[in-house]
Parts: structure tokens; C-alpha cells; sequence
């Protein structure tokens, strides 16, 4: 239960009130799959590539990074990286003519931002590209549900030799977390044993322990015996 005060004024309460009175843009932020609807926070964005970049004007490489730390401030940029070394600048945003509930920000303002930064790019021209990005399938559906799982083979060993290794290592592995299983639910029982008041608490009944008639048995048995009476000291 959420007991701050101020949680009617939280984003995600307020977008939720902006669905109910923009039902057309709301559904616009649905995906389906399986026969089930997901919210998406965006829909289609947009990538821009600026290649070519004055050298001078990106410096050196930490001024790169810092170029792309304050692009990723911007509330409408959702990817940027800066590329020192091939002098090329990628920035997925939220353009201003899609729907949705999202910061926006048009190309030029895009443009305005990098030029207050000290690097100055064009809107059109040769070294300028743009493209479209279905943010649901290029983007959260590769990292969180990816349609193949990316594998790589242990140190040491090529990818040929661990698909044949594999079997073998799944094999064991099952039975190993069986075996340390069984261990754990062996040391649960006799943890029982030891605690009958906390067995019956839990509701459990415990089944007779047989008595260990070896020699080792027996010796513990009586060590066990020795102590529950106390210590005795010589010449006490």
C-alpha cells in the first residue's frame, strides 16, 4: 500500500487519467500478442544518424561521452550514442508527429540542442539519415522477450565442443540440484528430530527415529547423554 501523501500526483496516475480522455491515442499504445494486450510506452520513433562529424567539434573521446550523457537528459531522447572514432552521431527520440502521451521533440530541435553543445549537424543533407523504429519489436521485444536466447560457450572451449558437451553437462547438472535437494530435505528432517516443539508447531508428525546400534552410535549416544547432565570436573 502506497501511504505517501502526494501519490495522486505521480506520472503514471496522471497518464492513466489522460487515456480515459484520449481513448483513439490510448489504444494507439497497445500491442497484442498471444491474445493479450500489453501497454507500451511508445509505438513508432524515430532514429537519426548524423555521420561525418567535424573532428574538432567532438574533440576528444570524453567529450564525446559527456555529448552523449546530455542527450540521454533529454526527456524525449530514448537512445543516443556518440561515436568518436568513426565520427557518427545515433539518436532514437520521440518525434512530434506520433501519438502518443510522451515528451516529444522535432528534428530541428534535435539540431538546436547538438549546436548548443558545440557540434553542429544538418537536418537534411547527404550526411544525415533517418528511418522509422517500431519501438515494441526492434527494441523492448530484443531484450525482454527475444525470439532466441544468445548462448556462449564455456572459456576454453569452442562452439562445436560445447554442443557436444552439452547433453552431458545438463545430465548432471539435474542431478546434481537433485542431490543437493535430497540433502537439504535430509537435513530439514533431522533438524525436525532435534526440535519436536517446533514440529508440532508446524503441524508435523514426525516419524519414530531408529536407533543407531553401531559403535559410533552408540559412543555419541552416550557423549550425548554425558552432556545433557552438565560437565564434571576433577577433583570437584
Amino acid at each position: 500500500m502506497d501511504r505517501r501523501e502526494d501519490a495522486e500526483n505521480y506520472t503514471y496516475q496522471k497518464e492513466l487519467e489522460e487515456e480515459r480522455k484520449q481513448p483513439d491515442a490510448a489504444r494507439d499504445e497497445y500491442v497484442e500478442e498471444n491474445g493479450v494486450k500489453f501497454r507500451v510506452p511508445y509505438k513508432m520513433v524515430r532514429e537519426v544518424t548524423f555521420s561525418n562529424v567535424r573532428k574538432e567539434e567532438l574533440i576528444d573521446t570524453e567529450h564525446a561521452a559527456r555529448l552523449q550523457y546530455r542527450l540521454m537528459l533529454q526527456e524525449a531522447v530514448l537512445f543516443a550514442k556518440v561515436e568518436f572514432v568513426t565520427r557518427k552521431i545515433r539518436i532514437t527520440y520521440n518525434p512530434d508527429d506520433v501519438v502518443n502521451r510522451k515528451a516529444k521533440m522535432s528534428l530541428q530541435q534535435l539540431v538546436e540542442f547538438l549546436s548548443k553543445q558545440g557540434v553542429n549537424v544538418s537536418a537534411e543533407g547527404p550526411d544525415t539519415s533517418q528511418r522509422d523504429v517500431d519501438y515494441y519489436t526492434e527494441h523492448y521485444s530484443y531484450h525482454f522477450n527475444p525470439a532466441v536466447i544468445r548462448e556462449h560457450p564455456p572459456y576454453g572451449y569452442t562452439r562445436e565442443e560445447w554442443q557436444e558437451m552439452k547433453v552431458e553437462y545438463e545430465g548432471k547438472k539435474v542431478e546434481y540440484e537433485k542431490g543437493k535437494l535430497d540433502k537439504f530435505h535430509a537435513f530439514q528432517a533431522e533438524y525436525l528430530q532435534e526440535h519436536p516443539d517446533l514440529a508440532e508447531q508446524l503441524g508435523i508428525k514426525l516419524e519414530a527415529k531408529p536407533e543407531d546400534k553401531s559403535v559410533l552410535g552408540r559412543v555419541l549416544k552416550k557423549k550425548k547423554e554425558t552432556r545433557d547432565k552438565g560437565f564434571w570436573f576433577h577433583g570437584v
